[in-house]
């Protein structure tokens, strides 16, 4: 396992390659800034105060950050990297489809004086995938107790981490008057419970995603209307996203048109 010649005193994330088996030192990060978050501070401070007692040594939760897509999940933990990492924090990210690597990756890590939070974006499973079992066991344990110093930060579209469909339920039912899951609802939650903390992440505000516009904009000397006019119509024609990601896009498309401006 090429993890071992990291130099994790130097290297503050890794990807691991799946083809290659070991993890690749990750030298360019995004150097996205936790006050560049707009419209998510609730979402935001729940999760510094998350790390900091993970990086403190107190009890510290796994953390499953859900909602739409585009609202800054990923964004809010490359964010907390570039905060944390001169205080010994570090990240490894795992694609969904590697995670029966995870043991074998934490293995390596688990006696090291620094603080990872391993990373899957985007994390979800379809029926009959069976990945998910190494994550429940790096999340809570087997006989083996989980690493003091790991904690799993992951992204998603879906709550539960599994499609839901109408079909699970039907098997569902009270009994003296409490309610009974399916086993095919029971399986589901119990994954997503193992998340301690749970932020859901909506669609921006009109308001917000313009502050998220004019972030990107900060010497912009034109005409500040216009130019929100300009962004609600890119955003109108992605279907009606407004979120962090589409204000980046919009600067995308309209920095160099707007530099002299």
């Amino acid at each position: 396992m090429a993890s071992a010649t990291i130099d994790w005193s130097q290297i503050h994330a890794a990807l691991w390659r799946h083809h290659r088996q070991e993890l690749r030192a990750v030298r360019h990060l995004d150097p996205i800034g936790l006050e560049q978050l707009i419209g998510v501070e609730r979402q935001k401070q729940a999760l510094v105060q998350n790390t900091e007692r993970f990086l403190n040594g107190q009890p510290a939760n796994n953390a499953l950050l859900w909602g739409a897509r585009g609202t800054g999940k990923s964004s809010l933990i490359k964010a907390l990297l570039n905060h944390y990492a001169p205080h010994g924090l570090r990240l490894i990210e795992v694609d969904k489809d590697d995670l029966l690597f995870l043991p074998e990756i934490v293995d390596d890590i688990r006696e090291l004086s620094q603080r990872f939070i391993v990373f899957c974006d985007d994390l979800s499973f379809e029926h009959g995938e069976r990945g998910y079992k190494a994550l429940k066991s790096i999340l809570e344990g087997s006989i083996e107790m989980p690493p003091e110093n790991v904690l799993v930060y992951a992204t998603s579209n879906r709550r539960h981490l599994m499609p839901e469909s109408m079909q699970d339920n039907l098997a569902s039912g009270l009994v003296e008057g409490e309610l009974h899951y399916a086993d095919a609802v029971e399986e589901r939650i119990s994954l997503s419970d193992r998340f301690g903390l749970w932020l859901s992440f909506y669609p921006a505000s009109q308001d917000d995603y313009l502050a998220m516009v004019d972030s990107y904009f900060p010497a912009y000397r034109g005409d500040r209307a216009a130019l929100h006019h300009a962004a609600l119509q890119f955003a109108q024609g992605k279907g009606g996203a407004r979120s962090g990601r589409t204000a980046k896009q919009f600067f995308n498309a309209w920095a160099e048109a707007t530099a002299t401006s």
